[in-house]
Protein backbone atom coordinates (compact mmCIF):
# COMPACT_ATOMS: atom_id res chain seq x y z
CA UNK A 1 0.00 0.00 0.00
CA UNK A 2 1.40 3.68 -1.15
CA UNK A 3 1.93 6.46 1.51
CA UNK A 4 -0.99 8.64 2.11
CA UNK A 5 -0.33 12.39 1.35
CA UNK A 6 -2.49 15.60 2.75
CA UNK A 7 -2.14 17.83 0.48
CA UNK A 8 -3.52 21.43 1.68
CA UNK A 9 -4.58 24.39 -1.31
CA UNK A 10 -6.06 27.09 -0.83
CA UNK A 11 -8.69 27.89 -4.09
CA UNK A 12 -11.24 26.16 -5.93
CA UNK A 13 -8.89 26.34 -8.95
CA UNK A 14 -5.45 25.27 -7.32
CA UNK A 15 -4.04 22.80 -8.56
CA UNK A 16 -0.58 19.99 -6.88
CA UNK A 17 0.92 20.38 -10.11
CA UNK A 18 3.79 18.62 -10.48
CA UNK A 19 4.71 17.98 -7.05
CA UNK A 20 0.55 16.09 -7.10
CA UNK A 21 2.26 14.16 -10.61
CA UNK A 22 5.71 13.48 -9.55
CA UNK A 23 4.42 11.79 -5.58
CA UNK A 24 1.39 10.07 -7.93
CA UNK A 25 4.27 8.38 -9.80
CA UNK A 26 5.97 7.17 -6.60
CA UNK A 27 2.81 5.38 -5.38
CA UNK A 28 1.59 7.78 -3.06
CA UNK A 29 -2.07 8.49 -2.60
CA UNK A 30 -3.39 12.12 -2.37
CA UNK A 31 -6.13 13.18 0.32
CA UNK A 32 -6.76 17.17 -1.02
CA UNK A 33 -8.03 19.46 1.60
CA UNK A 34 -9.62 22.84 1.16
CA UNK A 35 -9.91 24.53 4.61
CA UNK A 36 -10.32 28.19 3.18
CA UNK A 37 -13.70 26.28 1.93
CA UNK A 38 -14.42 24.36 4.18
CA UNK A 39 -12.16 20.84 4.89
CA UNK A 40 -11.41 19.86 7.69
CA UNK A 41 -7.91 19.18 9.05
CA UNK A 42 -7.12 15.99 10.78
CA UNK A 43 -6.41 15.92 14.47
CA UNK A 44 -3.18 14.01 14.23
CA UNK A 45 -1.15 12.40 11.29
CA UNK A 46 -2.52 9.16 12.09
CA UNK A 47 -3.81 8.55 8.91
CA UNK A 48 -0.81 10.55 6.50
CA UNK A 49 2.41 9.80 6.08
CA UNK A 50 3.50 13.14 5.21
CA UNK A 51 1.93 16.51 4.60
CA UNK A 52 2.48 19.60 1.63
CA UNK A 53 0.95 23.23 2.44
CA UNK A 54 0.78 24.90 -0.91
CA UNK A 55 0.63 28.76 -1.85
CA UNK A 56 -1.84 31.34 -2.35
CA UNK A 57 -2.82 35.00 -3.02
CA UNK A 58 -3.28 35.26 0.60
CA UNK A 59 -0.61 36.53 3.22
CA UNK A 60 0.57 34.19 6.23
CA UNK A 61 -0.16 37.34 8.27
CA UNK A 62 -3.66 37.55 7.61
CA UNK A 63 -6.10 37.37 10.18
CA UNK A 64 -8.58 35.12 8.69
CA UNK A 65 -9.56 31.95 10.67
CA UNK A 66 -8.28 29.40 8.42
CA UNK A 67 -4.79 31.17 7.95
CA UNK A 68 -4.82 30.90 11.60
CA UNK A 69 -6.08 27.51 12.02
CA UNK A 70 -3.27 26.09 9.04
CA UNK A 71 -0.48 28.10 10.72
CA UNK A 72 -1.23 26.22 14.46
CA UNK A 73 -1.96 22.72 12.63
CA UNK A 74 1.31 23.00 11.39
CA UNK A 75 2.58 22.07 15.10
CA UNK A 76 1.24 18.68 14.19
CA UNK A 77 3.50 17.35 11.82
CA UNK A 78 6.39 18.85 13.74
CA UNK A 79 5.45 17.44 16.85
CA UNK A 80 5.11 13.94 15.67
CA UNK A 81 8.58 14.52 12.87
CA UNK A 82 6.45 13.50 10.06
CA UNK A 83 7.29 14.88 6.51
CA UNK A 84 6.00 17.84 6.19
CA UNK A 85 6.75 20.55 3.07
CA UNK A 86 5.68 24.22 2.90
CA UNK A 87 5.63 26.12 -0.43
CA UNK A 88 6.10 29.75 -0.56
CA UNK A 89 2.78 30.87 1.60
CA UNK A 90 3.02 27.10 2.80
CA UNK A 91 6.71 28.11 3.58
CA UNK A 92 5.59 31.53 5.43
CA UNK A 93 3.39 29.77 7.58
CA UNK A 94 5.92 27.24 9.15
CA UNK A 95 8.17 30.31 9.37
CA UNK A 96 4.99 31.72 11.46
CA UNK A 97 4.59 29.01 13.33
CA UNK A 98 7.92 28.84 14.66
CA UNK A 99 7.89 32.25 15.92
CA UNK A 100 9.90 33.99 12.79
CA UNK A 101 8.72 37.02 10.63
CA UNK A 102 6.81 37.23 7.11
CA UNK A 103 7.46 40.44 5.76
CA UNK A 104 7.11 42.83 2.80
CA UNK A 105 9.97 44.04 1.05
CA UNK A 106 10.85 47.70 1.95
CA UNK A 107 10.93 49.37 -1.47
CA UNK A 108 7.66 47.08 -2.36
CA UNK A 109 9.61 44.66 -5.02
CA UNK A 110 8.31 41.28 -5.27
CA UNK A 111 9.69 38.67 -6.98
CA UNK A 112 7.71 37.06 -10.34
CA UNK A 113 9.68 34.91 -13.07
CA UNK A 114 12.70 32.87 -12.99
CA UNK A 115 15.72 33.58 -10.39
CA UNK A 116 18.91 32.24 -9.54
CA UNK A 117 19.40 31.10 -5.80
CA UNK A 118 22.58 29.68 -3.74
CA UNK A 119 22.75 26.79 -1.80
CA UNK A 120 24.17 27.36 1.58
CA UNK A 121 26.99 25.05 3.11
CA UNK A 122 24.09 23.18 4.47
CA UNK A 123 22.04 22.71 0.99
CA UNK A 124 24.57 22.04 -1.73
CA UNK A 125 23.12 18.24 -1.31
CA UNK A 126 20.25 19.40 -2.87
CA UNK A 127 20.37 22.53 -5.13
CA UNK A 128 22.78 23.16 -7.56
CA UNK A 129 24.76 26.60 -7.30
CA UNK A 130 22.77 28.48 -8.81
CA UNK A 131 20.09 26.88 -8.79
CA UNK A 132 17.05 29.14 -11.15
CA UNK A 133 13.55 28.84 -9.45
CA UNK A 134 10.26 30.13 -10.42
CA UNK A 135 8.78 32.70 -8.31
CA UNK A 136 5.46 34.57 -7.25
CA UNK A 137 5.42 35.94 -4.49
CA UNK A 138 5.28 39.75 -2.95
CA UNK A 139 6.23 38.81 0.92
CA UNK A 140 9.27 36.64 2.13
CA UNK A 141 10.40 34.78 5.57
CA UNK A 142 12.98 35.06 7.79
CA UNK A 143 14.99 32.14 9.36
CA UNK A 144 13.31 30.84 12.69
CA UNK A 145 15.40 29.84 15.57
CA UNK A 146 16.75 26.41 15.33
CA UNK A 147 15.98 26.06 11.70
CA UNK A 148 18.61 25.85 8.76
CA UNK A 149 18.66 27.72 5.77
CA UNK A 150 19.58 25.45 2.58
CA UNK A 151 19.15 27.94 0.10
CA UNK A 152 19.31 32.11 -0.70
CA UNK A 153 18.15 34.54 -2.78
CA UNK A 154 18.67 38.17 -3.46
CA UNK A 155 15.87 40.45 -2.67
CA UNK A 156 14.37 37.61 -0.10
CA UNK A 157 17.53 35.95 1.89
CA UNK A 158 15.88 32.64 2.87
CA UNK A 159 14.43 30.48 0.08
CA UNK A 160 14.78 27.36 1.27
CA UNK A 161 14.89 25.92 5.03
CA UNK A 162 14.75 22.67 6.90
CA UNK A 163 13.31 21.76 11.15
CA UNK A 164 14.14 19.08 11.99
CA UNK A 165 14.83 15.52 9.99
CA UNK A 166 12.22 16.31 7.68
CA UNK A 167 10.72 19.51 8.05
CA UNK A 168 11.41 22.33 4.76
CA UNK A 169 9.33 25.54 3.92
CA UNK A 170 10.14 26.51 0.39
CA UNK A 171 10.12 30.41 -0.95
CA UNK A 172 9.22 29.01 -4.57
CA UNK A 173 6.97 26.92 -6.72
CA UNK A 174 8.63 23.33 -7.85
CA UNK A 175 5.14 22.73 -8.17
CA UNK A 176 4.70 25.00 -11.48
CA UNK A 177 3.73 23.14 -14.90
CA UNK A 178 3.11 25.01 -17.75
CA UNK A 179 -0.86 25.40 -17.94
CA UNK A 180 -0.49 27.08 -14.59
CA UNK A 181 2.07 29.44 -15.21
CA UNK A 182 -0.29 30.82 -18.18
CA UNK A 183 -2.99 31.00 -15.98
CA UNK A 184 -1.37 32.77 -13.30
CA UNK A 185 0.40 34.84 -16.03
CA UNK A 186 -3.17 35.60 -17.28
CA UNK A 187 -5.26 35.95 -13.57
CA UNK A 188 -2.59 37.73 -11.82
CA UNK A 189 -1.14 40.16 -14.66
CA UNK A 190 -1.33 42.62 -12.61
CA UNK A 191 1.41 41.57 -10.39
CA UNK A 192 4.44 41.81 -13.16
CA UNK A 193 4.10 45.65 -12.88
CA UNK A 194 5.12 45.99 -9.67
CA UNK A 195 9.07 46.51 -9.05
CA UNK A 196 11.27 43.45 -9.65
CA UNK A 197 8.68 41.45 -11.65
CA UNK A 198 9.66 39.79 -14.76
CA UNK A 199 7.74 40.51 -18.60
CA UNK A 200 5.84 37.33 -19.15
CA UNK A 201 8.19 37.06 -22.25
CA UNK A 202 10.69 36.32 -19.76
CA UNK A 203 8.65 33.88 -17.87
CA UNK A 204 8.53 31.77 -20.77
CA UNK A 205 12.13 31.91 -21.93
CA UNK A 206 13.14 31.36 -18.30
CA UNK A 207 10.82 28.00 -18.56
CA UNK A 208 12.69 26.58 -21.76
CA UNK A 209 15.75 27.20 -19.78
CA UNK A 210 15.49 26.12 -16.57
CA UNK A 211 12.81 23.91 -16.09
CA UNK A 212 14.09 21.13 -16.67
CA UNK A 213 16.81 21.13 -14.42
CA UNK A 214 14.61 22.41 -11.78
CA UNK A 215 11.92 18.88 -12.49
CA UNK A 216 15.36 17.07 -11.70
CA UNK A 217 15.75 19.17 -8.68
CA UNK A 218 12.03 18.43 -7.37
CA UNK A 219 13.04 14.78 -7.69
CA UNK A 220 16.16 14.81 -6.14
CA UNK A 221 14.13 16.65 -3.21
CA UNK A 222 11.53 13.46 -2.82
CA UNK A 223 14.45 11.25 -2.76
CA UNK A 224 15.50 13.08 0.59
CA UNK A 225 12.06 13.79 2.02
CA UNK A 226 10.36 10.29 1.54
CA UNK A 227 13.02 7.75 0.51
CA UNK A 228 12.13 4.67 -1.11
CA UNK A 229 12.99 2.78 1.95
CA UNK A 230 10.75 4.54 4.07
CA UNK A 231 7.78 3.16 2.39
CA UNK A 232 5.06 0.62 3.49
CA UNK A 233 4.84 -2.57 2.62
Amino acid sequence: MGRRILFVLHQERSSPGRVGQALIRRGCELDIRRPALGDPLPADMAGHDAAVIFGGPMSANDELAFIKAETEWIGIPLKEEKPFLGICLGGQMMARHLGARVYSHPQERVEAGYYPIRPTADGRHLFDDPQHVYQWHRQGFDLPSGAVQLAEGGDFPVQAMRYGKAAYGLQFHPELTTPMMDAWLEFGKERLNRPGAQPAELHRQGRAEHDATLRAWLERFFDHWLPAEAEKD
